[in-house]
């Protein structure tokens, strides 16, 4: 998987060139240089089929020339062959001339007049073509105008070699043309001959034919101002005029233009994708740059692919330095880089907590660092997970506050109990006055027993006792009270809640017997030991049996305290209590409840501070108990709380 380093959406964005910008152009530029290049084969075509064409028509008029010349050289070889027999000295006069086979058939071929001449130019024998003898035409060649003639000289000589004149064969041009084979050249060209006025002498022209090419004019050295002319039936199609080959192009060129056109809305559409992409990574970055979370994003193996700014910010290390390491990673504590690991596996294989885990990490500088981190699967398009997306909060500061915090309800705690103290030394006068008065009574009976030197007896040591224990009872009483106002946590053991009740209710055993009050104790048996502070419950349970006894004390007639324990269940089957209940026979709770009879300075006594049953409460919900008062059915109130056998419950008594 690539690493996905942090975008830069916020640079200035460089204005692209113009070539880049005109792109989208590039197909109908190359479909018009495309149609150029046809165009140019095409004109180039033309021209060397112009130029093949043009060498054609000259190798063709040379033909017909070379033809021509042909014929007169042939006509004049025959003419020769007569001047040959006139040298035999045949006799000599026209019916003679005209006699000779030589002669008519040079007549009959071409000639139409053969003159002897001397050399003084006299006639001396002539011949000439009957008018019915006519040469025939050929290949289509239709006379426009007679009358041109040329004519043939042949030297004649005697046999003894002296001069006996010329022959003189006088034809037509027209007779020659027609004469000549032109079918080969007919199937082609219309074929003209025209005079040096420019008259059509032959022509070749059908009706039926039209001629549609340019025509090629050649002068005919051998003929006297005659002129050739061949004029093709089929004329060179040029590219121009090619209806074909003008869509085929125009085709090209539309399409050049229309994929130009699709180009440039696709490069508008990619621009504008880009840029709104742009935008949303910009968005993105800027708010995750901002966010006070960190960000990190993980393959499947661990390998760190993305981290935002806070993050960096946090371990000290840019993200060119994080992207790509795997664990072990370097803010990570060296002392703690084996947990790390344990932990990182279980993270990878899915394992991680939904509500987050804390640990602890190490800045560059050094200094340590508390985050929490929340662990969710990375997930693609497809829905696969690819790694996993860390969102880590740094909670160092929360962590200092929490202790700050914390450290200062401790302290508050504190001086509340030391105000809370302050406030209950009255009641525990009370507590200390019981012990102390007997010791003091105690005392000044022994007093009196040593100054009248009374004999040793089991009443001194009976006293002796008695001081001892009601004094070991008041100093526990004041190490109670300094340990509640000391922050250290308040000592407890595993007691026995029957003992307890039994010496609470002896320290008020003078109270009870004074107010002429029946105690009824009713102790279950094996029940286990508590976990507790045994001042304090031995407190509460002392001032239960006072309260009753002084709600007795205005009573007339019977007077009863029933103080038990038992067993007893929590909120589930599991959990196992120890309850410790306080009933009598009095005036009852008179629609009172447990919160109002709680209340601070709250008293139904004269002379009462009303601290009483709040301390008893704070007391038995410190153990994670519960302080509870209800109306008995035959009258009274019964007062009792619950002890938990096995309790994690907090330490704090007033708070």
């Amino acid at each position: 998987m690539p690493l996905a380093l942090s975008p830069k959406p916020f640079q200035p964005r460089v204005r692209a060139s113009a070539l880049k910008r005109l792109l989208w152009a590039l197909p109908f530029l190359l479909a018009l240089v495309f149609v150029g290049l046809i165009a140019y084969w095409a004109e180039s075509n033309d021209a060397d089929e112009r130029a093949t064409f043009q060498h054609t028509l000259i190798a063709d008029t040379q033909s017909v020339e070379a033809q021509l010349i042909g014929r007169q050289d042939m006509e004049r070889s025959k003419l020769h062959e007569v001047a040959n027999r006139l040298s035999a000295r045949i006799p000599v006069g026209d019916a003679s001339l005209k006699s000779l086979p030589e002669v008519v058939a040079g007549l009959d071929r071409l000639w139409n007049r053969l003159v002897w001449i001397d050399e003084n130019r006299q006639v001396i024998a002539r011949a000439s073509r009957d008018s019915s003898t006519q040469t025939s035409a050929s290949d289509g060649l239709r006379i426009q105008s007679a009358g041109q003639t040329d004519h043939l000289v042949a030297p004649v000589h005697w046999a003894d070699g002296g001069a006996a004149g010329q022959l003189l064969a006088r034809y037509e041009i027209t007779d020659l043309l027609q004469s000549t084979d032109l079918a080969w050249l007919n199937r082609r060209y219309q074929v003209d001959f025209l005079s040096e006025l420019g008259e059509v002498i032959a022509t070749t022209a059908n009706p039926t034919k039209i001629p549609n090419g340019v025509h090629y004019e050649r002068p005919l050295p051998a003929f006297k101002d005659t002129t050739l002319r061949l004029t093709p039936y089929e004329s060179l199609a040029s590219w121009q005029k090619s209806s074909r080959t003008l869509a085929l192009l125009g085709g090209l060129l539309l399409l050049g233009a229309a994929a130009s056109q699709l180009l440039r809305r696709e490069m508008a559409r990619v621009a504008h994708a880009t840029t709104h992409a742009q935008t949303e990574a910009a968005w993105r970055q800027s708010m995750e740059d901002s966010a006070l979370v960190g960000l990190r994003a993980r393959d499947p193996a661990g390998r760190i692919l993305y981290v935002n700014k806070t993050l960096c910010d946090m371990v000290g290390y840019s993200r060119e330095e994080l992207a790509g390491l795997i664990p072990p990673l370097p803010f990570w504590p060296p002392e703690a880089i084996d947990g790390m690991m344990a932990r990182n596996l279980n993270t990878l294989a899915g394992d991680a907590p939904t509500s987050g885990f804390e640990t602890r990490w190490r800045h560059r500088d050094g200094h340590s660092l508390d985050v929490m981190i929340f662990e969710s699967p990375l997930v693609n398009s497809d829905g696969v997970r690819i790694g996993w997306m860390g969102s880590i909060v740094d909670i160092s500061e929360r962590k200092t506050l929490e202790d700050k915090e914390r450290r200062h309800v401790e302290t508050m705690a504190q001086h509340a109990r030391l105000n809370d103290l302050g406030l209950i030394a009255s009641e525990l006068a009370h507590e200390l006055n019981q012990p102390l008065t007997t010791i003091a009574s105690y005392g000044a009976g022994l007093h009196l027993a040593l100054k009248k030197q009374l004999p040793l007896a089991n009443d001194l040591l009976t006293a002796v006792d008695a001081v001892n224990r009601n004094a070991k009872k008041a100093g526990d009483i004041v190490n109670w009270i300094r340990q509640q106002t000391s922050p250290s946590k308040p000592v407890r053991a595993d007691c026995d809640i029957n003992a307890i009740a039994a010496d609470s209710l002896l320290q008020r055993n003078r109270q009870i017997l004074r107010s002429h009050i029946q105690v009824h104790m009713q102790l279950a048996a094996d029940l286990p030991l508590v976990n507790m502070d045994r001042i304090g419950v031995e407190q509460v349970i002392a001032n239960l049996i006072r309260n009753a006894a002084d709600a007795l004390a205005q009573q007339d007639g019977e007077r009863s305290i029933w103080v038990e324990t038992r067993a007893s269940t929590g909120a589930s089957e599991q959990d196992t209590m120890v309850e410790v209940l306080v009933r009598d026979n009095g005036p009852g709770l008179q629609g009172r409840t447990i919160d109002t009879l709680c209340s601070t300075f709250y008293s139904t006594k004269d002379k009462g501070l009303g601290l009483g049953l709040g301390i008893c409460r704070a007391i038995a919900e410190s153990h994670g108990g519960k302080l509870r008062a209800q109306d008995t059915p035959n009258g009274g109130a019964e007062f009792g709380f619950s002890l938990p056998i096995s309790n994690n419950v907090s330490s704090e008594v007033f708070t």
